[in-house]
């Protein structure tokens, strides 16, 4: 829904909601001004890395999720920066320019390596940390949170799963398939629905989407496929953090909206809902940023 049609079905519009609203299709390989390409060393290798904000401010890092990369936020890092933290976005490994990275020989992959490298980057950059977690990846965070509470300000989890256990089984189009389809198999239909851009991406966002495949490597993929299939339960431990807790996520997310909201509850989070899909970063910039900088200041 537009800021034109809440306009005409009588409800008020604030203006971060009317930005959003009206955002262009863009190069998404374009970073905006003051945002810097860096690069973090990691237990599994290097980690590509975009940077802005003024160094010393309050750290903030912000992780996407599979079969994305630190460009998912883009829109997002000059508007974080401008509201005085320290923004990093890195691709985890196997993803994008973090393709090198991965499991050392003898090792595959699993949750301690995504959460080892979690932990890396919050020390490099200045923990306590601000920290975001999307889709996959959001599980990743909450594991960190586990092991190493002392690195978190706080926690937002950007559409992530709700629920552990099977979490795909409960994805709108590929539940049925993933208790039948083997990991690889349902890595394939994923990168599939992408490239045939089934969720209608504009133009410019596609082809950053197509663009990474080049790079990402999809053993990575079907891994993840595999960890999803089998989500660690650690919501009492989220719970009993005493940290600010943000739960963020499209009307018409992946998961439906009630078990979000369950999950909110269960872990004590407060609960923000846009009028978008499974990426509010690309399409609610300004009102997640808006919520993520007022969660900041309650530290």
């Amino acid at each position: 829904m537009t800021a034109r049609d809440d306009e005409q079905a009588g409800t008020p519009v604030d203006d971060v909601v009317r930005r959003d609203a009206l955002l262009p299709d863009l190069d998404w390989s374009a970073l905006p001004d003051g945002v810097d390409r860096v690069h973090i060393p990691a237990p599994s290798g290097s980690l590509a890395a975009l940077q802005a904000g003024a160094p010393g401010a309050p750290p903030v890092v912000l992780v996407p999720g599979v079969t994305g990369s630190k460009e998912d936020f883009v829109l997002m890092l000059p508007l974080l920066s401008a509201g005085g933290v320290r923004v990093t976005a890195y691709d985890m490994a196997g993803q994008y320019e973090s393709a090198a990275a991965g499991p050392a020989a003898g090792r595959t992959w699993d949750y301690d390596l995504f959460v080892d490298d979690l932990i890396a980057v919050l020390e490099a950059v200045g923990a306590p940390a601000h920290v975001l977690g999307y889709s996959f990846a959001g599980t990743i965070t909450q594991l960190a949170l586990a092991r190493r509470p002392d690195l978190f300000a706080s926690l937002t989890l950007l559409t992530c799963p709700p629920d552990p256990g099977r979490v795909l089984r409960r994805v709108r189009w590929i539940g049925r398939l993933s208790t039948l389809a083997t990991d690889a198999l349902i890595a394939r239909l994923m990168v599939w629905g992408l490239r045939s851009n089934v969720l209608r991406a504009p133009a410019g966002r596609l082809r950053l989407v197509t663009h990474r495949f080049e790079f990402t490597r999809p053993d990575s993929i079907a891994a993840v496929m595999g960890l999803m299939q089998r989500t660690p339960d650690v919501e009492a431990t989220v719970a009993a953090s005493a940290i600010p807790k943000l739960v963020a996520v499209g009307k018409l997310d992946l998961w439906p909206l009630r078990r979000h909201a369950a999950f909110a509850s269960r872990i004590g989070a407060r609960l923000a809902v846009y009028r978008t899909g499974h990426s509010p970063c690309e399409t609610a910039p300004h009102q997640l940023c808006r919520d993520l900088l007022e969660l900041y200041a309650e530290v």
